[in-house]
């Protein structure tokens, strides 16, 4: 089944992109001087990737929130975006009861659940996902899409990231094969060792996804950083050998000089301490291209890799388990 939804993001993307089209955004009376954005696991995921793609053009702050509680500055001219794929996560609800005492401008992002009903209730703006997905973090092009559409809608930002989403999908398409066999090297390089994923810090969205992805596909414990801030602290952490670690760069071409530099340095000392140590660099013109480029081959990676294991990359029943238990109380 996650083979098939990885199979299928390309295509997502372009159903996405339908669905922003015809929705109908018709926002609020009061100017928005901040966007809030809150989600969590596959669903939060989105709003990482959204922050990034529009940090450059974007004349307002966009946070993203994974938490119950809304910080103080929310307000009535805050766009707050409530994205969950079920309509029922948790902290989203909560933090959504909090928005509305707030007199925030509320778009809801869901397929169903307690959100949905919730903007049906009150005709809060909302943008309608497909009901039929097995797995939140299988719908990162939909939550992701959603949430640009809204934006550029409301006049926040031009096309300019929607379009970049519509020509990475010819990219992903294109690159299809080759991405599946450089997943499967990679795969086979890292298997039973612990992920350490670097990237400059635009990329940080790509390497916050291809670790969460290794946690749920291939139940491995990961983690990122990003270049400089690693520099400052991580880099004196690798003065032992550490063989059971996997390094993997994600780099760009028009990376920052300084970052590619700093990248070098740090690959250098890293790989005295390691054996595996990988480098890849990313295709596309724009940061979206290059961003789906890496999540679409950071997906299949960490499919492989629960081949490899073998685990059953869908099942999450330690997620579901912790559910349970907090809904008994």
């Amino acid at each position: 089944m996650m083979k098939e939804l990885i199979a299928k993001f390309p295509a997502q993307l372009i159903e996405a992109l339908e669905i922003g089209e015809k929705a109908e955004i018709h926002g609020h009376s009061k100017p928005i001087n901040k966007v809030f954005i809150a989600g969590l696991g596959g669903s939060g995921i989105g709003g990482d990737f959204v922050a990034a793609f529009i940090k450059d053009e974007c004349k307002v702050p966009v946070l993203v929130g994974k938490s119950y509680h809304l910080p103080a500055f929310i307000d009535e001219n805050t766009l707050y975006i409530a994205s969950s794929y079920s309509g029922n996560t948790e902290e989203v609800l909560h933090a959504t009861t909090e928005a509305q005492k707030t007199g925030a401008q509320i778009v809801i992002i869901a397929s169903g659940g307690k959100l949905l009903q919730l903007a049906q209730e009150k005709t809060y703006d909302c943008i309608a996902l497909p009901p039929d997905y097995p797995s939140p973090r299988a719908c990162l092009g939909f939550s992701m899409v959603a949430q640009l559409s809204i934006m550029h809608k409301l006049g926040i930002i031009s096309r300019s990231a929607l379009d970049q989403i519509k020509s990475s999908v010819d990219l992903l398409k294109y690159d299809q094969d080759e991405i599946k066999s450089k997943a499967l090297k990679v795969a086979k390089l890292i298997a039973g060792k612990t992920p350490i994923i670097y990237v400059s810090d635009r990329m940080e969205a790509v390497a916050l996804r291809f670790k969460q992805q290794i946690n749920e596909n291939a139940k491995t414990l990961s983690w990122y950083n990003v270049i400089p801030e690693m520099n400052h602290n991580e880099l004196v952490g690798w003065s032992d050998m550490h063989n059971d670690a996997a390094v993997i760069y994600f780099r760009n071409k028009d990376d920052f000089k300084r970052n590619a530099l700093r990248m070098d340095i740090s690959k250098e000392i890293i790989a005295k301490q390691t054996h595996t140590v990988i480098e890849i660099f990313s295709k596309g013109q724009s940061l979206v291209e290059k961003s789906m480029y890496f999540t679409h081959l950071g997906d299949w990676i960490s499919l492989y890799l629960a081949e490899l294991k073998p685990v059953d990359p869908s099942e999450i029943k330690v997620i579901d388990f912790l559910k349970t238990e907090m809904g008994k109380i």
